[in-house]
């Protein structure tokens, strides 16, 4: 046995030392190239004929990090490219620079910066100290319950980032990062001067063929790069490629600008989503809770996405145990929506203080319910606040109007309120606020007919608004064949097809100050600095 184990050894020796002759050929077949300048690229004397040159390039990599595989595999392929054309006899030249520019740098500086401000530097977290006292616990209890001298232990890096949250002081520790040196990063431009030169010794060490008197990082503190740059948006903006003016854009407010792709933590690829916010005028007397705001001209403020629909409400939804409040626009105006709602419309000019809503009285829906309300376009003089219990906060206002001859939800809804008189009195809601109101035809749907939501609910046997994925298949009925095939039965645009309608009332209520523009992220973003996105209109 021991003669077998001393052979396992020898074999061992003899494949560690094949490998280690390989890397000392590659390190000094390095130090040649190096020494010989073997990749310096210069114009020759005369033009080169087709075939003779080869330019290649690599998207910048960020510096926010070290180099990973992902970078190795797909510098390959032109590293590769440029070997073979070198070996051609071609004049190559592949540089290679350094991406520093935008929020990932900036956003992982101020999480330390935070997280520093809040557990100390260096910082102990939350589950470290729980982690401690679990294992001192352990200690007193095998030691009779004496704690020990000196005993503390923590979790590992992979536990501690199962338990939800990964902080930035831990992510810059798997970087093999000293606590006395990861507090040097709060300076962004400390990541600048780091991962680069780290970067470029990875990169030779890979054998890139780089001729590195022509690589560089961006941003200012490269002062030939920002000029580039500087002069390139110039001469578009001469040639009128590029014009300044105001977009709805995704926006951090932590951070104080707009979150691109590259600086979200979740929500890669979610644009603005834009609504038309309806104006749905609360009448007065108000109730107690409201007598603050006597005096304004207050709103349930509802966002849809089908403007020409609003001939048929019959009466506006909202969550009973939803929160709401009563938000300041302007110095006369008052919405009633979700603070949500509220965060986005103050980035949007929508606020009395910009970008920092108002909130004049906090409400429920219950305070909500049997509001009177004067809503544009409605055949209904007067129409009320009901309650609904399928709404959503976390999307548009929180406030829905109601339209049930097109809107499967809203048919059930109604329904519901109307033939369950427990459930009206479950909500406080009065007779004379849902039995009245019937369903308004306004648009005629091939198939469907002009009460396209009662169809489709009585075909699908639909017996109650919480039975959801049947009105999720009763909507993806009736939804888009309303809108591309459907014609208008009511308002000034009867006999028109919807898709031409639609675009006419979102202008006549938007001129007539009815309904204003709402923007909000299609789903949650959350920047890398860690904070809800919001759609801000920005220059």
């Amino acid at each position: 046995m021991a003669s077998e184990g001393g052979n396992v050894a020898t074999e061992g020796v003899k494949s560690f030392a094949r490998r280690d002759s390989l890397l000392q050929i590659e390190r000094d077949v390095r130090e040649w190239w190096e020494k010989e300048d073997i990749f310096r690229a210069e114009p020759r004397e005369r033009l080169p004929e087709p075939g003779e040159k080869f330019f290649g390039n690599f998207p910048y990599p960020y510096m926010n990090g070290y180099l990973h595989l992902g970078h190795a595999f797909s510098l390959s392929k032109v590293e590769f490219a440029a070997a073979y054309h070198r070996l051609r006899g071609a004049n190559v030249l592949l540089p290679f620079a350094f991406h520093c520019t935008g929020m990932p740098i900036k956003a992982s500086a101020d999480k330390l910066v935070r997280e520093i401000q809040q557990f100390g530097d260096p910082p102990t977290f939350p589950h470290e100290l729980d982690e401690e006292v679990d294992i001192t616990q352990e200690a007193e209890d095998a030691n009779g319950g004496v704690p020990p001298d000196t005993f503390k232990g923590k979790k590992s890096k992979a536990k501690s980032k199962s338990s939800g949250q990964v902080f930035q002081w831990e992510i810059m520790r798997s970087f093999g990062l000293p606590d006395s040196e990861i507090s040097q990063f709060q300076n962004p431009y400390n990541w600048l001067t780091y991962f680069p030169p780290l970067a470029r010794e990875d990169l030779k060490a890979f054998g890139l063929g780089c001729d590195w008197r022509r690589s560089f990082i961006t941003t200012d503190m490269n002062p030939f790069y920002d000029s580039f740059v500087r002069w390139q948006m110039r001469k578009l903006k001469s040639m009128g490629k590029i014009v300044e003016d105001v977009r709805y854009t995704i926006y951090s407010p932590l951070d104080g600008q707009p979150c691109a792709d590259h600086d979200r933590a979740t929500g890669e690829g979610v644009q603005p989503q834009e609504y038309t916010l309806i104006k749905m005028e609360v009448v007065s007397p108000f109730p107690s809770k409201l007598g603050v705001l006597e005096g304004r001209r207050v709103f349930l403020a509802a966002a849809t996405l089908r403007p020409e629909t609003m001939y048929g409400q019959t009466n506006a939804w909202v969550l009973p145990d939803g929160k709401y409040g009563a938000f300041e626009i302007s110095d006369t105006e008052v919405f009633i929506l979700t603070q949500r709602a509220a965060l986005n419309l103050a980035y949007q000019n929508y606020s009395r203080i910009p970008e920092k809503p108002t909130c004049l009285v906090e409400l429920t829906g219950y305070d909500l319910i049997g509001l009177p309300l004067r809503s544009p376009l409605s055949f209904n003089e007067i129409i009320y606040t009901l309650p609904m219990l399928t709404i959503l906060t976390d999307k548009g206002t929180g406030i829905v109007t109601s339209v049930p001859s097109d809107a499967p939800d809203d048919y059930m809804a109604l329904h519901d309120l109307k033939s369950k008189k427990s459930l009206r009195a479950k909500y406080g809601v009065k007779d004379e606020w849902v039995l009245p109101f019937e369903m308004i035809p306004i648009i005629d749907i091939p198939e469907f007919g002009d009460r396209a939501a009662e169809r489709v609910c009585k075909d699908l046997k639909i017996k109650s608004q919480n039975e959801k994925e049947k009105l999720a298949e009763a909507k993806k009925l009736t939804y888009l064949k309303g809108f591309t095939e459907g014609t208008m039965v009511a308002g000034e645009f009867a006999g028109r097809r919807v898709q031409e309608a639609k675009p006419l009332v979102r202008s006549k209520l938007l001129e007539m100050g009815l309904a204003i523009i709402y923007s909000e992220p299609e789903k949650q973003v959350v920047s890398r600095s860690g904070d809800e996105c919001v759609v801000a209109l920005t220059d």
